[in-house]
């Protein structure tokens, strides 16, 4: 197994990775069960679990994780969240990851629990994911990640501001970011510019999600204030009510998307699969038939 950071430090060719999230009920248990199986044969080079708002499915992503890492064979990164965590109860699970066997995290500050929309920080706890950053550094061994926005946080005071964060938290010891969704790459594009002219150097991995539904992509998108595409929104749109041309239309978005981001130079791709297979098998496999990152490597 490896460490995420030496993964693509030795990467020949683009890292593919795959989130899930902890299911909560018997229905959330066999789909996450079916894309496991289906998504393993496709060999990613390591996949993430989520760590629900204020802990909530705190030791469904450690066992998820540990099950991926042991049982399946695949190496597998736990997210971590400050939200509704003391730093006494942050070791206590850094603990278990680490006894456990996991080696890699993402470090998160987390969204503020559902129903409140401003960011509190909890008695005896953390306030920024810097600090969970400085923590891991200090009392453990972790590969560690972090969140990028190309976006911009929607929580930050300005784009500028928002990029000091991120240096820090590269500083204190992130050693790779995954960046928030987003479905215009001028944003990714852009964002990497401005991360590498102030001195972030660290792979800067796009998060793609293929489109499912309609309505689940615009609850999605505002919550993290993902900008839609006009004409993707219109060819959305004229699909409403038919379910599989718009995941038809979300696979075939995503390819080109992942594309163009290969084609010019993104590390990987790391595929936010919403516990669903088929979108992001049939994404991969055409990238990997069509290697658009050899257009890159040959100018």
């Amino acid at each position: 197994m490896a460490r995420i950071e030496q993964t693509f430090s030795s990467a020949v060719e683009p890292v593919f990775s795959f989130e899930f999230f902890p299911p909560r009920s018997p229905r959330g248990v066999e789909n996450l069960e079916r894309a496991l199986r289906d998504l393993q044969p496709m060999a990613p080079d390591y996949v993430s679990v989520t760590y629900g708002a204020g802990g909530s499915t705190r030791e469904g992503t450690i066992e998820c994780v540990l099950r991926i890492k042991h049982e399946l064979g695949l190496e597998a990164m736990a997210h971590l969240t400050c939200v509704n965590a003391t730093v006494d109860d942050l070791r206590a699970v850094l603990d278990r990851m680490r006894d456990g066997g996991v080696e890699n995290v993402l470090a998160l500050r987390g969204d503020p629990p559902r129903g409140q929309t401003r960011w509190t920080k909890t008695d005896g706890g953390l306030e920024f994911s810097r600090e969970l950053v400085e923590l891991m550094v200090g009392e453990y061994d972790f590969s560690i990640g972090s969140a990028a926005f190309p976006e911009t946080h929607i929580h930050a005071t300005s784009p500028e501001d928002d990029l000091r964060h991120l240096k820090a938290k590269v500083d204190a010891g992130a050693r790779f970011l995954i960046t928030q969704m987003f479905f215009d790459n001028r944003f990714y594009f852009d964002f990497v510019e401005r991360a590498r002219a102030i001195g972030i150097d660290v792979p800067i991995v796009p998060g793609v999600m293929p489109i499912l539904s309609i309505d689940g992509v615009r609850r999605m998108s505002e919550l993290s204030a993902a900008h839609m595409p006009a004409g993707l929104l219109r060819e959305l749109e004229a699909r409403r009510g038919d379910d599989e041309a718009v995941a038809e239309l979300g696979v075939a978005y995503a390819t080109l998307q992942c594309s163009e981001l290969l084609a010019r130079g993104a590390p990987g791709i790391h595929f936010i699969t919403l516990n669903r297979s088929p979108a992001t098998r049939a994404i991969l496999s055409a990238l990997r038939l069509t290697r658009p990152w050899e257009r890159h490597a040959g100018g």
